[in-house]
């Protein structure tokens, strides 16, 4: 089977030429030759490139750059921001790019509150011209994206890491999955995708981290393996758990059978950003 990461994410060192705006919790730097190399050791195909928002805002050239080195291997996302007026624009330009397969919302980083914010709607509007699905980092505003989808219907909606806020460094939370059944309550809506990314962080188990397999089959069991999809959100998870363990735990493990391990690893990914890696 195809095995893709949902999320992962690719930086240089701070430089002039592209500065960082603030500091990711993780390594001095991750180059996309960096993280090929860790794909390969893990067996992993492809991976959704995330632009990282925390050091590169709405610039998403570096990603653009490694795409261009691994074009095979990575597929992009960057972040917009809705309260930008030419995000249109952005959005077209962007659909345009080579290799963007989705755009980003960060829902925690001041965006409106407001199901029917004119910014927020522009954009998905927007992507949905396009066919572009919108990823929402959104723990916390649960509510608010299945609002957007009801408002919406036409826009994939895909909700970051279980839609649950997830650690940089241990402990994890005491209750970690206190808002999943506000994140169950969204498989209501047909244009919701999960991407069940980071989550390895949550568990207070080593690794195979069998303590997340309840709550995890709750999601399963609610949207479907049509609709959920494995990731490692690398690099954010550095100070918790290796790549490898990140893929690992989800390939030992006996509560998936093949063909469950087959959609949530890769299938569903390919279905919902229309991509797939190829080795060049």
């Amino acid at each position: 089977m195809l095995t893709i990461d949902a999320q992962v994410h690719a930086y240089e060192r701070d430089r002039p030429g592209r500065p960082w705006a603030a500091v990711l919790h993780g390594p001095p730097e991750v180059t996309g030759n960096d993280m090929v190399a860790a794909m390969d050791a893990a067996g992993v195909d492809g991976a959704l490139l995330v632009s990282p928002f925390t050091m590169y805002r709405y610039d998403a050239s570096y990603a653009i750059e490694v795409h261009g080195a691994h074009p095979g291997r990575f597929a992009l996302i960057k972040p917009v921001d809705p309260s930008d007026p030419g995000v249109v624009d952005t959005i077209a330009d962007w659909a345009a790019t080579k290799g963007a397969v989705a755009i980003r919302i960060m829902m925690t980083r001041g965006v409106s509150t407001d199901a029917a914010d004119p910014g927020i709607s522009r954009v998905l509007a927007a992507a949905a011209r396009h066919s572009l699905p919108v990823n929402l980092l959104c723990w916390g505003r649960l509510e608010q994206a299945g609002q957007l989808a009801a408002r919406n219907p036409g826009t994939m909606l895909v909700i970051d890491h279980l839609g649950l806020q997830q650690p940089f460094e241990r402990p994890a939370p005491t209750a970690p999955f206190a808002d999943l059944p506000k994140l169950l309550g969204l498989a209501a809506h047909a244009n919701i995708v999960v991407k069940i990314t980071g989550a390895c962080t949550l568990s207070h188990e080593p690794f195979p981290y069998m303590d997340l397999w309840d709550p995890l089959g709750r999601i399963f069991d609610a949207f479907g393996f049509d609709r959920c999809m494995w990731g490692t959100d690398w690099t954010r998870a550095v100070e918790l758990l290796t790549y490898q363990q990140g893929v690992e735990s989800f390939r030992v493990t006996d509560r998936l059978s093949d063909s469950d391990r087959t959609a949530l690893m890769g299938a569903t990914l390919q279905r919902v950003y229309d991509w797939s890696p190829s080795k060049a």
